[in-house]
């Protein structure tokens, strides 16, 4: 039981155990019955926040940065270094926290250095990183598609992008997946600081036609200990979330049999297939997180000062209240955010998805692909914050040798 001076005390739900995790959307509509759209949780033991679950309150706290500002300063000051989601929401000086101005210059910043990306470039690496990896595990007639597929292709396409060596991404990489699992979450931290500022003093020294290089160039003139969480966060929005969007959504055409059906008769696209995904099972299912300065009530409920408020987009595409279902065309889901914070890479990110996911079915065609496992064994990984598979193994058949 957690309390609120002048607010009633209320059993929260705890968001970090792997009975959470095993079935959200259950716990979600549980959610609905007990509290309506706003729902006190428990993000770690000790850590309040309010997850929304109504689409219409999302939006609206998402459009309205003065009472719900992303900066967490004054919240994290009651939050122990040790805590293991601390790293996932405290300070930075990047965009995803921070308002006003700096949020304007950093984001301005971030968004040039993105739309310098040449789509045709990046569509053709992501070929060309695909098909190295598939190569490497095709000779064996079995594979876990997390990490040896979707991870791989995340993790080498994003460090071309941003300039960054394979010694130094593999560093970023490991700090980023601690963050993210809340296992050693501070290490996690510090192995990724020291890590990208390393990668920012390459770049200072060598600069090239990448990522980074067009941020230190950016008028906005950010220094070294801005330039690093730039690309703390540019990781963090980049290999884990869409090594998860392409694993969920193979596994949406490995087990979903109608759906299938159509996406290789070509009734149906991987765009569609990524829609469905993004719309029931997005890879950052409870984020977007503001911190109101003041006490807000939002529809008849009071939101603490300095207490997280968690957007949940899995629940808030999920809406009963919505008119409209969740169609395999409908991209009207909160899965990118909204309002001034929405993500800059929206773009990127389905295209590197949807070349990735394509390539694997050409590779391996007829959907030779099968589960190497029941689905119902699958398992997915405690956490607040994502909805990610712990592995999605798979058999095929290997390539007769000649």
């Amino acid at each position: 039981m957690t309390t609120t001076p002048g607010i009633p005390a209320q059993p929260r739900i705890a968001l970090y155990e792997a009975e959470f995790a095993a079935d959200p959307h259950a716990a979600y509509a549980r959610m609905r019955t007990r509290y309506g759209p706003l729902v006190p949780v428990d993000l770690e033991p000790g850590v309040p926040a309010t997850l929304v679950i109504g689409y219409d309150q999302a939006r609206r706290i998402l459009n309205d940065e003065d009472r719900f500002p992303a900066d967490p300063r004054v919240w994290e000051q009651t939050i122990p270094d040790t805590c293991p989601v601390r790293p996932m929401m405290e300070w930075r000086p990047n965009a995803l926290r921070s308002a006003g101005p700096a949020h304007f210059r950093y984001r301005a910043a971030n968004t040039s250095a993105l739309g310098g990306v040449d789509q045709h470039h990046l569509h053709a690496l992501v070929q060309r990183v695909a098909a190295g990896t598939i190569a490497e595990f095709s000779p064996a007639g079995r594979a876990d598609l997390l990490s040896q597929f979707a991870w791989p292709i995340a993790f080498r396409v994003l460090s071309a992008l941003l300039g960054c060596p394979d010694e130094i991404g593999r560093r970023i990489a490991d700090g980023m997946a601690r963050i993210f699992d809340g296992v050693n979450a501070a290490t996690g931290n510090q192995i990724l600081t020291q890590a990208v500022i390393e990668l920012v003093a390459l770049r200072r020294e060598q600069p090239g036609l990448d990522i980074a290089s067009r941020l230190i160039a950016h008028p906005a003139r950010l220094d070294d200990t801005e330039m690093a969480h730039q690309l703390v966060t540019l990781y963090g929005a980049g290999i884990e979330p869409l090594t998860n969007l392409i694993t969920n959504t193979v596994l949406k055409i490995l087990t979903d049999e109608d759906f299938s059906a159509t996406v290789h008769a070509g009734g149906a696209s991987v765009r569609e297939a990524l829609d469905t995904v993004l719309y029931r099972d997005p890879p950052l299912a409870n984020f977007c997180i503001t911190y109101p300065p003041q006490t807000v009530n939002v529809d008849g409920v009071p939101l603490p000062a300095h207490q997280p408020v968690v957007i949940s987009m899995a629940a808030c595409n999920n809406d009963p209240a919505l008119n409209a279902g969740g169609g395999s065309g409908d991209r009207a889901h909160l899965s990118w955010s909204t309002g001034p914070h929405a993500c800059p890479a929206r773009s990127h990110a389905y295209l590197i998805a949807e070349t990735a996911i394509i390539h694997l079915l050409d590779a391996l065609p007829e959907m030779s692909l099968d589960l190497a496992c029941p689905s119902g064994e699958l398992t997915w990984r405690p956490g607040p914050f994502h909805r990610a598979l712990t592995h999605l193994p798979v058999l095929f058949p290997a390539p007769t040798a000649v």
